[in-house]
């Protein structure tokens, strides 16, 4: 199993149980491709590097997780078209 860290940004704009919604959603994706979540850390809001889909703020995730190598890839395909995400980013992480 390796480790690996997902990074959500969410769009600032939706209230606290639709972000709430899309986290959830992150996390079952990830449990279906046999992947165990270990730690969702929130950031909360911040200021956008540049302007996405014309917002200026989103609300960071940080979902740590455990899997084999091939659900990664399958947790991003599925990721890619989650409305209300604004980026996301699947990293390996050094053991």
């Amino acid at each position: 199993m390796n480790k690996y860290e997902l990074a959500l940004v969410v769009n600032a704009k939706i209230d606290d149980e639709a972000r709430a919604a899309v986290v959830e959603k992150a996390k079952n994706y990830i449990a279906r491709y046999n992947g165990t979540v270990t730690e969702v850390e929130e950031w909360g809001k911040k200021r956008l590097a540049y302007e996405i889909q014309k917002m200026r703020e989103g609300y960071y995730y940080f979902i740590q997780f455990e899997s084999d190598a091939a659900c990664p890839a399958e947790v991003e395909g599925r990721i890619r078209i989650m409305d209300n995400v604004l980026r996301y980013l699947v990293v390996k992480k050094e053991a």
